[in-house]
């Protein structure tokens, strides 16, 4: 939602950071990946050293990286269907990493799961949708879109650094709540898509 909302504000922003990037000749793919690995490593790191307030800010430079991907394609016209394939399987894997990170740190693998299942569910909504007809990219404003979720991960993690003595509940409590809101936004999807296609169900009869 928010992504789609201020789309033309930021871009001009994510273009002039991936100016060293674009002058190095690196390409998206290797952008998508090199945010891949950041996030592994600041994950990892997540689990020696322990301080959810390090790891939130850490993540956000990991994740703020990640998004240079796609000006880095606009701006080298190097924009491709299976680049932004392979920018959503890293999505996922890097949702995975971190969510995963935090369930070990934190021994909650249920809430885990629930709110990585929800993130996938909220994507798959979209792709399947697209299996059955076409679709613009652009018209899904939904509330709890992947940059909500990486912002909500990264804001709860500073919390919960700066009130490290309830750093266990106040993660708890926020993968309780990013569990609750993908959910519903799996649903929002689901329900736009249902309408999407029974609107063409009707268009062919």
């Amino acid at each position: 939602m928010i992504d789609g909302l201020i789309k033309s504000k930021i871009d001009p922003m994510w273009e002039a950071m991936s100016t060293p990037l674009v002058r190095a000749k690196w390409t998206p793919n290797q952008v998508t990946f090199a945010g891949l690995v950041l996030i592994i490593l600041v994950s990892a790191a997540y689990l020696w050293h322990g301080n959810p307030w390090i790891y939130g800010l850490t993540l956000a430079v990991a994740f703020a990286f990640d998004a240079l991907d796609g000006a880095v394609a606009r701006r080298r016209d190097m924009r491709s269907k299976a680049g932004g394939y392979f920018d959503a399987m890293v999505d996922r894997y890097q949702e995975l990493a971190v969510l995963g990170a935090l369930a070990w740190m934190h021994d909650l693998w249920a809430l885990a799961l629930l709110a990585f299942s929800g993130s996938v569910i909220t994507s798959y909504a979209k792709a399947r949708t697209a299996i059955e007809i076409p679709i613009s990219n652009e018209d899904w404003p939904d509330f709890f879109e992947r940059l909500e979720r990486v912002i909500f991960l990264c804001v709860m993690l500073v919390i919960a650094g700066v009130f490290r003595t309830h750093a266990d509940l106040i993660v708890m409590g926020g993968l309780a709540i990013f569990a609750l809101l993908s959910h519903a936004t799996a649903l929002q999807r689901a329900r736009r898509a249902t309408a999407m296609l029974r609107n063409e169900d009707q268009a062919r009869k």
